[in-house]
């Protein structure tokens, strides 16, 4: 498998006040193409910070982090801008999606930031709302839609333009435990099916279960790694 994402002794520090935190302390991690990888830990452990670096969000204090073979660490705030559009998905546990755009427009808005040409874009959107079930409620705005649904509008999102990498930060902490298994499901199948590495940030038992990968963080190091078979990948979240 090649290398999506190399994290080598990555050091993230901040200052509040006159206090010095130090929210990661030497991370090594290396994620493959189509890695399935729960990062798991308490509130304040260095999870976010972590998807934060490398989603190129932010840089390190110190060490060295690429992606898809790129040195994100030294690059340019336009280059890194270029890089998130062109290589990284994001899901939020909030959704984040613009409230006065109907569910089409919200998955084409990436695409019409890559310039995506239009009917390129009307193929990849429309596919994108038929793998996550949602081709029904295309006109819909987000106020008309469940929690359930707009998680699902913002993974149409995140896959729309194709990344190297999705990230997702707490993607089921809003949903009751039915609709997560079924946004938990629809993940599974893209990586099965169509090969998308997802990196999450979860307190979720439910993803925790069907990751292949399971990553402990604690005190902003990652203190364990288990690793599974795919057998858990093929059982459904939902029941």
């Amino acid at each position: 498998m090649d290398s999506v994402v190399d994290v080598k002794d990555v050091t993230k520090n901040y200052q509040l006040g006159k206090v010095e935190v130090r929210a990661l302390r030497g991370v090594d991690l290396s994620i493959e193409e189509g890695d399935f990888i729960s990062l798991v830990g308490p509130s304040g452990s260095g999870k976010t910070t972590l998807l934060n670096l490398i989603g190129c969000l932010d840089k390190p204090t110190s060490g060295e982090i690429s992606v898809g073979g790129r040195d994100v660490v030294n690059m340019r705030a336009n280059e890194l801008a270029d890089l998130r559009r062109q290589e990284i998905g994001f899901i939020f546990q909030s959704f984040n999606l613009i409230p006065v755009l109907t569910t089409y427009e919200n998955v084409e808005f990436p695409l019409l930031l890559q310039k995506v040409g239009a009917v390129e874009r009307k193929k990849r959107v429309t596919t994108a709302l038929e793998e996550v079930g949602l081709a029904e409620y295309a006109n819909h705005r987000p106020n008309e839609l469940s929690g359930g649904q707009q998680q699902r509008v913002s993974i149409a999102r995140a896959l729309v333009g194709q990344p190297m990498i999705v990230l997702a930060d707490e993607p089921t902490a809003n949903l009751d435990s039915e609709t997560g298994g079924v946004v938990i499901d629809i993940m599974l199948k893209l990586n099965r099916e169509e090969g998308v590495t997802f990196l999450f940030s979860t307190h979720d038992p439910a993803i925790v279960e069907y990751a292949r990968r399971i990553l402990h963080i604690h005190d902003g190091r990652i203190i364990k790694e288990e690793r599974r078979g795919n057998n858990n990948n093929t059982k459904s979240a939902s029941g």
